[in-house]
C-alpha cells in the first residue's frame, strides 16, 4: 500500500494536471452562445480566454481568422462584416473545439435603465394577448442578471433563446416591443440585450475612476464611501433579521398592508458609483451592436442640475469604452406621475425631463420618446409600454433605417412678447400643424410676469408651429412654461400623436 505522503503527491499532481486541462480549453463569456444575433454589416468583435500564448481560430461562414491569447490568457479578433441573414455555426478552436449553432445576423440593440425598462411584458398592458403572439423566431433576446460589484466582471450567467410565448412573458417589454416593431419594419433578424436594473442610478452605470476624474462628483462619491464604510456583514446580518421578525409579525397580522421589504446591501446595490458598470457592462463590452435603448432617470430626481452633466458623461464613457463610434443612444423622458395638478408647481421631476431634454442638444446621434402623456399618477411604473417603444422605434427607424416616420416630439424654438400676449413657436412640427387633443381648449400653459409668479394660462394654436398665450393676471409677460408638474394636466400634440416636450422659458 503507498504511503499517505505518496497519496498525497499523487493526488496534487492529478490536480495540477486537470487545473492545466482547465486552463487549456479555450472558452468564450455568455454573450457567445447558441441562438444569438451579430450585428450585419459590422466587423463583430469575439473573444475569450485559452492558455497564454495559444493559437485561437475562429470561423462562420465562409470567413477564418486566427489570433493568440496573450500573456493572461485572453485573446480577443474580428470577423468580417456579413449581411442579415443565417442560421450559421460560430466554431472556436484552440486545443478544444466549441461550436455555437443557430447564429443570425442582423440588427441587435441594448436596452438598458432601471424598472421602467426592466417591467416585464406579463405585467404590461394586453399580456395575455402579448405573451400569447409572441412567436418570432427570428427576434432572439439575452438577459444579464443583477450584479453590483466594484470588481469588474468578464461574464454572466446567461445565454440567448427564441422568443416565443414560453420565453418572453418576463422579459422587457418596452425592449420587445421595440424589437417586434423593428422586425416587422425591416424583416431581417433582431437581437435584444436585455440589461437594466429596478431603482439603478445613473452613477452606477459609469466607472468609478471617471467620476473621480471629472471633478464634480466628488461630495457624492465621498458620500457612497461613508455609506459604504458603514455597512459592515455585522449591519447586513442585522437588516436580515429584523426583516424576518417584520414578516412574521406581518403574517401573525393577517397579512394586512403591504409585505416587509429587505433593503438591499448598498455596498452591492443599484445605486453605488461603478457597481452596475463593473457587473452588467463589462461582461458585454464590445459586442457589436446598432445601439442603445435607455429608460432611467427616476431614482436621479432629486438631483436634476447633477443629471443635465452625468447623464451625457454616461453616455460618452460607454461610447468610448464600446469602440463603436458614436452609436445611436435614444432614451425615454420621464412620464407624468403623482397627483394631476393643473395649476403652477415647482417639479424635480419637470427639472429632471428639461435635463433629459437638454441632452440633445450635448450628446450626438441621440434621440427622446416624450410620454408625458402615458404615465399613471399612482404608479411609477406605467403598463403602456407599447406606446414607449413605438416612440422609441420611430426615432431608430428614422434615423437608422430610412423610414419617412416622424419621430420627434415638438420642442420650443423661441417666444416673442406681443403686448400682454406671448407668442411661443416650435420646432419640429409635421406639416399636418399642432392639435389640441380632446378639447379644443389648449391645456398645460402657464405664464409669468416680472414677479416671476406663474398663473394658469389660456392658450390657442394660432399657426402650424404656434400658440399664443396670455392671461387676465399677467400683463406684462415674461415667462412661458408648458407641461411644468410632475403630473401636469396638458394636451397639446402634433397631429401624428407626438405629444409637445414640456419646457420652460426661464431659468
Amino acid at each position: 500500500m503507498k504511503s499517505k505522503t505518496a497519496l498525497l503527491q499523487a493526488f496534487a499532481c492529478l490536480t495540477l494536471f486537470v487545473n492545466a486541462l482547465v486552463q487549456a480549453e479555450v472558452s468564450v463569456p455568455s454573450i457567445f452562445s447558441d441562438h444569438m444575433v451579430l450585428q450585419r454589416d459590422l466587423a463583430n468583435p469575439v473573444w475569450g480566454k485559452a492558455s497564454p500564448g495559444e493559437p485561437v481560430k475562429v470561423s462562420i461562414a465562409d470567413q477564418s481568422h486566427m489570433t493568440t491569447a496573450d500573456a493572461d490568457g485572453r485573446w480577443w479578433l474580428e470577423l468580417d462584416p456579413m449581411p442579415a441573414g443565417g442560421p450559421f455555426e460560430l466554431i472556436i478552436e484552440g486545443k478544444n473545439k466549441l461550436t455555437i449553432k443557430d447564429v443570425l445576423v442582423g440588427e441587435v440593440w441594448m436596452c438598458s435603465g432601471q424598472s421602467n425598462m426592466e417591467w416585464t411584458i406579463r405585467n404590461s398592458n394586453e399580456a395575455s394577448l402579448e405573451v400569447a403572439t409572441a412567436n418570432y423566431p427570428e427576434i432572439r433576446i439575452v438577459q444579464l442578471p443583477h450584479v453590483g460589484t466594484q470588481d469588474p466582471k468578464d461574464d454572466f450567467k446567461g445565454e440567448w433563446v427564441v422568443v416565443s410565448p414560453k420565453t418572453i412573458a418576463r422579459y422587457s417589454a418596452v425592449g420587445y416591443f421595440f424589437g417586434r416593431r423593428l422586425y416587422h419594419a425591416l424583416d431581417v433578424p433582431i437581437g435584444l440585450i436585455d440589461n437594466n436594473w429596478g431603482g439603478s442610478n445613473a452613477l452606477a452605470w459609469i466607472p468609478r475612476e471617471v467620476l473621480e476624474s471629472d471633478g464634480r462628483f466628488d461630495g457624492t462619491l465621498a458620500y457612497w464611501d461613508r455609506i459604504v464604510s458603514e455597512h459592515t456583514d455585522e449591519v447586513q446580518a442585522e437588516k436580515k433579521r429584523k426583516h424576518q421578525e417584520d414578516l412574521a409579525a406581518w403574517e401573525a397580522e393577517g397579512r394586512k398592508g403591504p409585505r416587509p421589504r429587505l433593503r438591499g446591501d448598498p455596498r452591492y446595490g443599484q445605486g453605488r458609483p461603478g457597481n452596475i458598470y463593473n457587473g452588467m457592462i463589462n461582461p458585454i463590452l464590445g459586442y457589436g451592436m446598432r445601439g442603445v435603448i435607455w429608460y432611467q432617470g427616476e431614482s436621479n430626481a432629486g438631483q436634476p442640475e447633477q443629471y443635465s452633466y452625468l447623464f451625457p458623461l454616461v453616455i460618452e464613457t460607454l461610447r468610448e469604452d464600446w469602440g463603436q463610434g458614436n452609436f445611436p443612444f435614444y432614451w425615454v423622458q420621464l412620464a407624468d406621475f403623482r397627483d394631476e395638478s393643473a395649476e403652477p408647481q415647482e417639479s424635480r421631476w419637470a427639472e429632471l425631463r428639461e435635463s433629459q431634454t437638454m441632452s440633445l442638444d450635448v450628446v450626438p446621434n441621440s434621440g427622446q420618446a416624450v410620454i408625458i402623456d402615458a404615465g399613471e399618477g399612482r404608479d411609477i411604473h406605467p403598463r403602456d409600454k407599447q406606446t414607449v417603444a413605438n416612440r422609441l422605434a420611430r426615432i431608430a427607424l428614422a434615423r437608422d433605417y430610412g423610414k419617412d416616420i416622424h419621430y420627434q416630439s415638438p420642442r420650443y424654438q423661441e417666444m416673442t412678447i406681443e403686448g400682454s400676449d406671448v407668442l411661443i413657436t416650435f420646432d419640429y412640427v409635421t406639416e399636418k400643424g399642432l392639435y389640441a387633443f380632446d378639447t379644443k381648449e389648449v391645456l398645460g400653459f402657464t405664464i409669468a410676469g416680472e414677479d416671476g409668479k406663474f398663473y394658469p394660462a389660456k392658450a390657442e394654436i394660432v399657426g402650424k408651429n404656434r400658440v399664443r398665450v396670455s392671461s387676465d393676471q399677467v400683463a406684462k409677460p415674461v415667462a412661458v412654461r408648458y407641461g411644468w408638474a410632475d403630473n401636469p394636466v396638458l394636451n397639446l400634440y402634433d397631429r401624428d400623436g407626438l405629444p409637445v416636450t414640456p419646457f420652460r422659458t426661464d431659468n
